[in-house]
């Protein structure tokens, strides 16, 4: 019955074989195949070829096709209504609910499918400060997805695999179609979360950011229990031992901003807040990398050509392996996976003190926002829980064009508790550090989509840079009448000052009034549903159409 473990940890690397699918009995699992465990990158390579699961283009990326689905699937993510979380979690749009007699059949249906399979099982652990380390497993079909995994979370040494003991497990099976009528989803893609039972299942879709961010779904509810505020936020050091988090949605500048020649990256995505200090949950980064430039984003650009990195729908040449970055013929929403030691400056503990500066980053599809203001902590509380910005396209499926969205906490689809639970966490620790927050527009300027133009990365990288240096203090601020915003009337570092003023930036400041009106109407109608639940100076903190 099936073959020899390939490769197991720890067993096969001191030359003892086990059977096929020995360890895996916790999960369910008796899988007829070959099981290898935690395999180098290069074995994954290997066998990612050999399975015909993508190609290796010029220098050594390896990349993968993840159609149709080329980007998350909100709509399919489910929480299981059991006991002992269920008076807890923020049921809802964001957090659907599964029966757990639809949950059991689904995992058996999983189980079924996956124990026909070849397997790559992946011990990793989210969290690095051990405080907090939560160990998972994932066991997939895939030797790419694989290899995503080991990039994307924290990797255990030989000696803390011998005894590795999963907390939680990932059953990931993307070529497995779920039965709406018998396991209670929507479709025949499924992300499902059982707290109780510490599994989750992933099937019906290939995109690998489903993984990253299962977990951190999962994290998003274990840490404020335990004291650690999670976080949507990339997080970077400066020279002098100063904390910047960068908090914002995907496509609005998290990865780009945070990845700074001039200052250490701690990571590019999700973080906790402990009482000790911030610390990375990954090990590895996301980083979308349509139109990525060798001049704008050096450090980004360079792991594109770097072997270890996936690249998820990245165009490649037939002939020539060559990657065209700026092709978007598969997807607007490119993607690039790799560990974050593949960044010079990182920070390799993945931990640091507390935050001096908070960046809040919105992409203003309609163009009307400032691209750098100072906020009060009553207006720093009003934008976190807004979390305004536009989807950009590609990012989630069916989202064609940008489009105004208000995610609370800059994070609302990983959020299993109300939002005003990390909004009040985030709040007491502002006030507690004196943190200066700060809102920086990535969106467009000179009018909206379609008729002005992005802000230019150069541009926005000297203004957070002088933020975060100090050099702003000094600097006198304008406030702006709808939003009411303290904008800085100069910005050093070649920042031009009409760049500073939306309304002058377009040439019908007619239309910028009616544009900002409207926004300002939105962000009002948004944040109805927090009004009973804040103190009134951040309910006033809001902008006036």
């Amino acid at each position: 019955m099936g073959t020899e473990v390939k490769r197991s940890a720890p067993a096969s690397r001191t030359g003892t074989p086990r059977r096929a699918g020995a360890g895996l009995e916790v999960s369910g699992l008796a899988p007829q195949s070959a099981v290898h465990w935690n395999l180098t990158p290069p074995e994954l390579y290997e066998h990612a070829v050999r399975r015909g699961e993508g190609v290796i283009a010029e220098r050594g990326p390896f990349c993968a096709v993840t159609t149709p689905h080329t980007g998350r699937s909100p709509g399919d993510k489910f929480l299981v209504r059991e006991p002992g979380s269920a008076d807890h979690i923020w049921w809802g749009k964001v957090n659907q609910p599964l029966e757990p007699a639809h949950f059991e059949r689904l995992q058996q249906h999983v189980v079924r499918h996956l124990d026909a399979q070849e397997l790559f099982v992946r011990d990793v652990y989210a969290g690095a400060d051990p405080a907090y380390r939560l160990p998972i497993r994932f066991i997939t079909p895939n030797a790419w997805q694989a290899l995503f995994v080991h990039n994307m979370f924290l990797r255990p040494t030989l000696s803390e695999l011998v005894d590795f003991t999963p907390g939680f497990q990932v059953l990931h099976a993307p070529e497995c179609l779920a039965d709406p009528a018998a396991h209670g989803t929507k479709s025949g893609t499924f992300i499902a979360v059982n707290l109780a039972k510490r599994t989750i299942l992933i099937g019906g879709t290939r995109y690998a950011g489903e993984l990253k961010k299962s977990i951190f779904t999962i994290l998003n509810y274990l840490m404020p229990r335990q004291g650690v505020l999670s976080m949507h936020c990339s997080a970077n050091l400066g020279e002098t031992g100063d904390v910047a988090l960068f908090f914002g949605l995907s496509g609005t500048g998290k990865t780009t901003l945070s990845a700074d020649p001039e200052r250490k990256l701690i990571g590019d995505d999700e973080h906790g807040w402990s009482d000790r200090g911030v610390f990375n949950f990954e090990g590895g980064c996301y980083a979308k990398v349509i139109h990525l430039s060798r001049d704008g984003e050096p450090e980004i650009y360079a792991t594109t050509r770097m072997f270890g990195t996936v690249l998820e729908n990245v165009v490649v040449d037939p002939e020539t392996r060559a990657i065209d970055l700026d092709a978007d013929t598969i997807t607007e929403n490119t993607r690039a996976s790799y560990p974050i030691h593949f960044i010079p400056n990182h920070i390799p503990g993945g931990m640091a003190g507390h935050p001096s500066h908070i960046v809040f980053l919105t992409c203003d599809a309609f163009g009307v926002m400032p691209p750098i203001a100072r906020l009060s902590p009553a207006q720093a509380m009003y934008h976190f829980l807004s979390g305004y910005t536009a989807k950009v396209a590609g990012t989630e499926r069916g989202v064609t064009a940008p489009r105004e969205t208000f995610s609370a906490c800059f994070g609302a689809p990983f959020l299993p508790l109300h939002p005003h639970v990390y909004a009040e966490m985030l709040g007491e620790r502002i006030a507690k550090h004196g943190v200066q927050c700060w809102l920086v527009n990535t969106g467009w300027t000179g009018g909206p989509a379609g008729v002005g133009h992005r802000m230019r990365l150069g541009h926005t990288r000297a203004m957070v840079r002088a933020a975060l240096a100090g050099r702003l203090d000094r600097i006198a601020t304008e406030r702006e009448p709808v939003f009411g915003l303290e904008v800085p009337t100069r910005v050093p570092g070649g920042v031009p000052d009409e760049v500073l003023r939306p309304r002058g930036t377009w040439p019908d400041p007619v239309a910028y009034d009616a544009a900002a009106g409207r926004l300002a109407g939105l962000f009002q109608q948004n944040f109805r549903q927090f009004a009973d639940l804040v103190h009134p100076a951040v309910r006033e903190a809001g902008p006036r159409p």
